[in-house]
Formats: structure tokens, C-alpha cells, sequence
């Protein structure tokens, strides 16, 4: 095999949540999905696609339909001057993996440098790695909790040699979120190196803060159809979808019909009853991912004043996504957060994320760092893992 394949590392996250998999004592919150189903309205438009006998291949990019209607969903959500988004610039992909994986491939070639913002989950750095290419790492820094971009560090590590940039925002696992000052900053700065940026954008809705469309800045805000620019989405996070795998591009458009070549030779194409679910998401009343946010703000907002009263515990509450990063102060015992992750598990019944999965070489921005994916449809169990983690705390404190 591969040698870039061989060096892959399995994932932490699935390391812990099979150490406590078939456990119904422990309570789970390790994976970045909500706990609620798909909104029936979603689902029967899939089940009538297959009574209809929708089972046979689509065009490469995807059903023409739902192509428009997700170039009428991107533009409706974009700000004020913003160039309208065409469907000759979409393309329809088995989930968001799939769509970062094909843009990747797309792009990177063997020994191109790539430049990535990490903590990140860790598919976007380990995609351009399967290809070859040369992982270089700006890493935000946790300021009382909350993460922070150095922008002097980000470009200066922007060069003439960098292929790629890819930027995760709103961030999972941080919640950060680039400014709008911050992305024009990066946009100028990647156009005069002739650098691409790779922005996963599939967090945009799940967004707190007040703004005129609700959602987080979006490099699609402000760049030209013709920029370096490939924006990957997703129907996983804002209308609980994880499990149906349907993504999409947003590219410039002399890219589109090059991406359906690739995509022949990945997929061939996203299942027909998968995606008139999605258009069914996209048609439907238009109160789905509202409520999903409101909701997700209520956790946000439970859980995070719960872990700043723990002694010792450091975090600050997220702009967007649906994970609260936190910190155990105590370095001395709890800098490996892999096996901490693994004892919360045995010893608490507590399932969370470690935060060394989200770092390439994870340095010390990442020790001592948990991600709790706060998504819970009921909201009474973020106090119930708190109150395990309190419990445990106190139980191994020397």
C-alpha cells in the first residue's frame, strides 16, 4: 500500500466511542451529530422515490433540480452585493467527506504545500496528506477559553509555494469563526499568491450571533465567481441529515464540468432518493433549521455556564456549530486528552471527544482539551454529564 495511506492514524474519536460502544450507561456526546431524527416531511419524500422506482443513476453533478435549487438557497443566504450563485457552479456529492475529498483532488498534487487552520477536524488534514502533499499547520490560540486567529502568523504562512489553504469556519472543534475583516484579509492575500482556498463552510447556519441572514460569514460574501475559491456544504448539521451522506460544491464555474468527471470516478453519483430528500429539505416550511439553531443556542447556553462552575474547568461559549472545547486546568494529570477521553468513559460513563484528534502533531494547544457535542434533544442530560464529570473530578483529585 500507500505510504501516505499506511502512515494514516486511526481516528481518536472512534478510538473512545468503541471503548464504549454497547455501554447503555454511558452517556454519549463523542460524535458531531444532534440525537434527533430527520424531520419526517424529509424522510417520506426518500421513501416515495423509491416507491416511484427513482433506484437507477443520475448525471454526475447531480438531480438539474435540486442543482437550482440549492443555487437559489446559497444566493438567498448571501449578503447584500454578493454575486449570485448560478447551479452552473454546484455539485451534488455523497456527503461533505466526500465533497472535501473530491476538491482536494481536484487540486493537490504530490509535494504541493498545503496550509490548514487547526484545531480541525481531522478529515481536512488528512485528506491532502493521502495525496501526497506537504500539511503545514497555523494553529488558533485559546484566550480564556475562547479560540483566536493570529492573522500575521496565517499569512506569512501563505506563500507563492502554497497550493491550498483550507479553513474550517465556523471551526469544529472551537466554534471560532473568521470576521469578515479576516476573510476579505485572507482573500486578498490568497489572490495575490495565487493560492486556492478550501472553505468548510457546512457549519454557516449554526450560527449565534446576530446578523442580517443569519448566518456566519461566508466567503461566498465577497468573492467573484472566478476566485480560487471552492466552498464545500453539507445537509448533515442544519437539517439533521448526517446519516443520508448528501453534500455539495460551490466552485468557479469553468471547474464544474471537471468535478463531474471526478466525481464519475469516485461515486458516479449521489443515490436519486437521497437527493429528493434533499430537495424536499430545501422546499419544506423553512422552520427546520431555525428551530434546529434555537434549539442548539438553549444547549449551548445550559451547558457552558455548567462546566465554567467546575473548578478547574476553562471555556468560553461558541459563536456557531454545536460543541462546547473545553479545557481541564489541571495539566499535570490531564494533558493526554486521548486518555483522559478513554477514562471518562470507563470510569464516569461520560462520552466526549479528545482534543489531541483535532491536531496534526498535536502540540500544546491541544493538551487537556475535550469537545463535548452539546446536540442533545434532551437538554436535561448536558447537566447529567456534567454532574459525572464533577463526580469524577472530585473522585480522582489527589
Amino acid at each position: 500500500m500507500r505510504q501516505a495511506v499506511l502512515n494514516l492514524e486511526e481516528s481518536m474519536i472512534r478510538q473512545v466511542a468503541n471503548a464504549g460502544m454497547g455501554r447503555s450507561d454511558v452517556l454519549k456526546f463523542w460524535f458531531g451529530e444532534s440525537d434527533e431524527v430527520t424531520p419526517a416531511f424529509i424522510r417520506e419524500a426518500a421513501i416515495a422515490s423509491l416507491q416511484q422506482g427513482e433506484t437507477f443513476y443520475a448525471h454526475n453533478l447531480g438531480l438539474p433540480e435540486l442543482r437550482e435549487a440549492i443555487a437559489r438557497y446559497a444566493t438567498s443566504l448571501r449578503c447584500p452585493g454578493a454575486a449570485p450563485i448560478g447551479a452552473d457552479r454546484i455539485a451534488i456529492t455523497s456527503g461533505g467527506v466526500n465533497a472535501l475529498m473530491l476538491a482536494v483532488q481536484a487540486l493537490v498534487n504530490a509535494g504541493d504545500e498545503v496550509v490548514a487552520v487547526t484545531p480541525v477536524w481531522p478529515n481536512l488534514t488528512a485528506q491532502p496528506a493521502i495525496m501526497g502533499a506537504d500539511v503545514k499547520c497555523v494553529s488558533l490560540k485559546p484566550v480564556a477559553g475562547q479560540w483566536q486567529l493570529d492573522m500575521t502568523e496565517l499569512l506569512a504562512a501563505i506563500t507563492p509555494q502554497t497550493k491550498l489553504l483550507i479553513v474550517n469556519a465556523p471551526n469544529n472543534p472551537t466554534g471560532w469563526t473568521l470576521s469578515r475583516a479576516e476573510q476579505e484579509a485572507i482573500l486578498a492575500h490568497c489572490r495575490s499568491t495565487g493560492t486556492w482556498i478550501l472553505a468548510d463552510e457546512v457549519y454557516e447556519r449554526l450560527y449565534f450571533e446576530k446578523t442580517p441572514n443569519g448566518c456566519a460569514p461566508s466567503f461566498l460574501d465577497i468573492a467573484a465567481p472566478q476566485d480560487r475559491l471552492v466552498v464545500v456544504h453539507s445537509f448533515s448539521k442544519s437539517f439533521l441529515m448526517t446519516g443520508w451522506r448528501l453534500g455539495w460544491l460551490v466552485m468557479p464555474p469553468a471547474m464544474t464540468p471537471h468535478m463531474g468527471k471526478l466525481v464519475e470516478f469516485n461515486t458516479s453519483c449521489a443515490p436519486v432518493f437521497i437527493q429528493r430528500a434533499g430537495l424536499a429539505a430545501l422546499q419544506g416550511t423553512g422552520d427546520v433549521t431555525p428551530q434546529l439553531v434555537a434549539h442548539l443556542k438553549t444547549c449551548r447556553d445550559t451547558l457552558v455556564p455548567l462546566l465554567q462552575a467546575v473548578p478547574g474547568v476553562e471555556v468560553a461559549p461558541a459563536k456557531g456549530g454545536m460543541y462546547a472545547f473545553f479545557r481541564l486546568a489541571d495539566q499535570s494529570r490531564f494533558a493526554d486528552s486521548l486518555e483522559t477521553a478513554k477514562r471518562l468513559v470507563a470510569e464516569a460513563g461520560l462520552g466526549l471527544a479528545p482534543g489531541n484528534a483535532f491536531m496534526v502533531n498535536p502540540g500544546p494547544e491541544a493538551q487537556g482539551w475535550l469537545r463535548w457535542c452539546f446536540a442533545s434533544r434532551d437538554v436535561a442530560r448536558l447537566g447529567q454529564g456534567v454532574d459525572r464529570l464533577k463526580h469524577w473530578l472530585r473522585a480522582c483529585s489527589p
